[in-house]
């Protein structure tokens, strides 16, 4: 799969989809590679004023595209239920890009609904998200919902007598718990939708060690001094970081319910490939328990 991300992609005219955390970064090269690619593409953020600029950045390079800012805070359940209203005007939704995040914040600090904030933006605020614009995807001919992981899901564990960090809170294990919580999420999303013989294609991706913004405003101090130095040896760019979500995407050879992440030594670079899964990210019994768990938390059903 050699080549730009552009020159992967098959054509996506007709098409329409949502990318969270477009307004910089891989949601903002996911979203520019789409619009590239012919799909009418709604960026959203939190942060009005960078949506803006992205959209005009965009729009500003591809000539005729079709692409929309919305405001979507997915640290607000209620930002939430108000874009997926908005959208509901739409006849359907053929891509949903599950981006946006933060990473190891120094201190616990909480969402408007009062969930650990890795926790709440990184997994609840997606789960809550692709819940309520299911009605859209299903009426879609051929409707992919992506979830971004990382290479933090590896060691991590989804630790239900503390799933808020409100006893003990970790920076990185906080971060992990909430990208594995999002493989899960993709997995069990697709053992659903076969069951109930549904079209969706429900996968994951991660970037690797790709150079976003993400560490500059996560962990701070030695471990952001560390990564500066090793990224231009050990990293990739943004735009070849969002190269195996637009695979998972995009692509006619992406399996449902699979997985897929750079195919270079460690995963931390190079063109897309299968990705490792860990064994606690397959596990049917933790999904089904997270699944129930997460409905109740957010207060909103994929029924």
């Amino acid at each position: 799969m050699a080549g730009s991300p552009q020159g992967e992609i098959p054509s996506q005219l007709g098409k329409t989809a949502v990318v969270t955390g477009a307004t910089g970064g891989l949601g903002y090269e996911t979203a520019l590679a789409l619009a590239k690619a012919g799909a009418e593409v709604i960026l959203t953020g939190r942060d009005d004023r960078k949506g803006q600029s992205a959209l005009e950045k965009i729009s500003g390079e591809v000539i005729g595209a079709k692409v929309s800012y919305e405001h979507l805070d997915l640290a607000s359940l209620a930002s939430i239920a108000d874009f997926a209203q908005r959208m509901h005007v739409r006849q359907s939704l053929d891509l949903l890009i599950n981006n946006a995040g933060v990473m190891a914040l120094p201190r616990r600090q909480t969402t408007a609904d009062g969930f650990e904030m890795q926790l709440g933006t990184n997994y609840l605020g997606h789960f809550a998200l692709t819940a309520r614009l299911m009605p859209l995807l299903r009426r879609a001919g051929e409707p992919r919902v992506v979830s971004v992981s990382s290479l933090a899901h590896r060691t991590a564990r989804i630790d239900f007598g503390d799933l808020q960090g409100a006893r003990l809170y970790s920076p990185w294990k906080a971060y992990g718990q909430s990208k594995l919580a999002c493989l899960i999420f993709a997995l069990e999303l697709q053992r659903r939708s076969d069951a109930a013989r549904g079209n969706l294609i429900s996968n994951a991706a991660h970037p690797g060690f790709s150079r976003t913004n993400l560490f500059a405003s996560g962990p701070g101090g030695f471990i952001s001094l560390a990564t500066a130095f090793a990224a231009p040896l050990l990293g990739q760019s943004a735009a070849d970081g969002a190269r195996p979500i637009l695979f998972a995407a995009t692509s006619p050879q992406a399996r449902p319910g699979a997985y897929y992440g750079p195919g270079g030594i460690g995963e931390l670079r190079g063109a897309p490939a299968p990705a490792l899964i860990m064994p606690q990210a397959r596990d049917a019994t933790t999904a089904a328990r997270l699944w129930d768990v997460s409905e109740k938390l957010v207060g909103t059903s994929f029924a």
